[in-house]
């Protein structure tokens, strides 16, 4: 079970920390991610972490976003700073066994991932 909080609203330019607890998982390879899908849109990965350390983003948010993971408390982060009113929508956690980080923000990556938690509102807006 992946349960998601720390959505709000922000005005452009402030930051926000999504947290992600997970309650158990049992693979020793996995990946954990972040996604997020504005209305009208499709979910687009945004932030991944997989076992071995990698970690990805997509490009309209390097530099911006970091996603962590504090394994003693079973929690995923993402901290995001300098917000955009395109950053806008719902965020999403998923986890899966045996994937890259890199299948994050691969094209129909989303598809790769079979836990998700229910989502946190992020709205960006002055």
């Amino acid at each position: 079970q992946l349960v998601e909080s720390g959505g709000g609203l922000v005005q452009p330019g402030g930051s926000l920390r999504l947290s992600c607890v997970i309650s158990e998982y049992s693979y020793s390879d996995y990946c954990m991610g972040w996604f997020r899908q504005a209305p009208g849109q499709e979910r687009e990965g945004v932030a991944g972490i997989d076992s071995s350390g990698s970690i990805v983003y997509a490009d309209s948010v390097k530099g911006r976003f970091a996603i962590s993971i504090d394994n003693a408390k079973n929690t995923l982060y993402l901290q995001m700073n300098s917000l955009k009113p395109e950053d806008t929508g719902m965020y999403y956690c998923a986890m899966e066994g045996f994937r890259p980080a890199s299948m994050v923000v691969a094209v129909n990556g989303r598809n790769a991932f079979g836990y998700w938690g229910q989502g946190t509102q992020v709205t960006v807006s002055s």
